[in-house]
């Protein structure tokens, strides 16, 4: 057994290794919609609205493809229970893209705060609520009661 089995096999048992990997794509996920945001911001002079709104589409994209296969592993093999999954984390997307939105508006308009810092600041708040919908309300280990009615 390599090295990387190995390690994997122990936070597995420990009920780490979700966690960690969806630390790591969620880490990634953040760049993604960090460098979005500023090339937006610095590149097209896009308010900082529209420049929240388009970093989120882009990464919520990227965000459905590494949960859906590296973190929560899942094999939904009909079209139905795909979609579905889908569905749900587009709605629980839209959420966090709210609260996004309205802790940027926050913090840059009533409280002064640097774009970079209240940027920051948002992205903690969403990648820790983003995981509790992916684990508990999206990416279900029993999705196969889904396909089984399709």
């Amino acid at each position: 057994m390599n090295l990387y089995k190995k390690i994997k096999y122990i936070l597995e048992e420990r009920h780490l290794w979700e966690m960690l990997t969806y630390l790591f794509f969620g880490g990634l996920t953040t760049l993604v919609n960090i460098a979005i945001h500023f090339i937006c911001l610095d590149i097209f002079h896009w308010h900082y609205i529209i420049a929240t709104i388009v970093s989120w589409s882009v990464s919520v994209l990227f965000a459905f493809v590494t949960n859906k296969i590296w973190v929560f592993q899942s094999k939904s093999t009909s079209i139905m229970a795909w979609w579905s999954e889908f569905t749900r984390f587009i709605f629980y997307r839209l959420l966090s893209l709210a609260m996004d939105v309205g802790c940027m508006y926050l913090l840059i308009e009533v409280f002064a705060m640097s774009n970079l810092f209240a940027k920051i600041f948002t992205q903690i708040l969403v990648v820790l609520a983003n995981y509790i919908f992916s684990k508990f309300l999206i990416f279900q280990k029993n999705d196969h009661k889904t396909e089984l009615k399709n």
